[in-house]
Formats: C-alpha cells, structure tokens, sequence
C-alpha cells in the first residue's frame, strides 16, 4: 500500500545532498502563491521572486535546518511542553491522595518490599518532570538557527544584512514566533 498516509504505513521522504532542488520548488511555489495573491501573473518571478525575495539568496543548507528548528520549536512549544506540568500536577495530587494505601513493589516479576502507592505514583509525576527538564533543556539547541550563515557560515556572500543577527549567540526562550515573524517579513 504504497503512499498510505497512517501510522501502520508511514510515507518517507528521501534527500540526499542538501536539498536545493527542494528547496527552490518550495520557493517557486510561495513566490507564485503570494504573485497570485497579489492578482498578477503566474511564472513572472515579479513581484516576489523565488530566489531574491522568497529565499534571499540562503542556501539550502541553511535554509532547511532552519525550518526543521522552527518547526521543532513551534511544536514542543505549543505541543508537548504545555502538557506534563499539568499531568505531573494531577498525578501528584493523585499520590497524596493514595500515600497511605500499601502495595507490594515489585523488582525482576517478584514480590519486593511495600510501598505506598501514593510513594509509585509520586515518582512518575518526579520522572515526568525530569523528562521535561530534559526537553527544555534539547531545545535550547534548537534556538540556534543556521540561515544567514550561507552555507559556510559568515553570511558574506549575502548583499543583506537582515540575517546576520541570527548567525550569532542564540535567542532566549520565547524569541522564536518574533524571530519566525522576521523571517517572513
């Protein structure tokens, strides 16, 4: 069942190389999107040209990286990190709920020592919170966006200078929307 969209048969797009082909068909789609907003002519490149104005001149080997932090970032921002603090909270209260109900632990399928299961229940709330640590922690990583860098780094080859703020210290949390809105605009 080749090109079923479902967990039982996932879709995988190879690349090899750095994705410039790609790239630029994405570009010429934007550019012809936002010509088409505009009213004028498909394929002109004018207003808004794929390579000038969609790209600036960024190689795909920023260009892509960039995209995948982003889009990394949007969704553990909007996804996965408003989650657990809410769960672990609920669990928690579950645990104090349950600290003076005993149950026997068990290690290697066997019977162990007791334990509450108010004692069980707090440490999956404890694990889930250092989970998320580790998270918050993975996507100060992610801040570090490569475009701008034209491929080697120094954004020299690029007449722009818009980018240039983005190839040095990374952004602090919650700069990424403000930092997507620059980008785009």
């Amino acid at each position: 069942m080749a090109g079923k969209l479902d967990a039982e048969f996932p879709l995988f797009v190879w690349q090899t190389g750095s994705g410039t082909q790609r790239n630029m068909n994405i570009n010429e789609v934007l550019s012809n999107r936002r010509i088409q907003l505009l009213g004028r002519d498909l394929g002109t490149q004018r207003p808004v040209g794929p390579n000038d104005d969609v790209n600036m001149g960024q190689s795909s080997n920023d260009t892509f990286p960039t995209a995948m932090h982003i889009s990394a970032l949007l969704e553990l921002d909007n996804h996965l990190i408003p989650l657990p603090p809410a769960v672990a909270e609920s669990i928690e209260h579950k645990a104090a709920e349950w600290m003076d109900v005993v149950k026997f632990g068990r290690t290697h399928l066997e019977d162990a020592v007791p334990l509450t299961v108010g004692q069980e229940w707090s440490g999956w709330a404890g694990q889930l919170r250092n989970a998320l640590k580790a998270v918050d922690f993975s996507r100060e990583g992610l801040l570090e966006l490569a475009v701008g860098g034209t491929a080697v780094g120094t954004g020299l080859t690029h007449r722009r200078t818009r980018f240039r703020g983005l190839c040095c210290p990374p952004p602090k949390r919650g700069v990424v929307r403000s930092v997507c809105l620059s980008i785009a605009s």
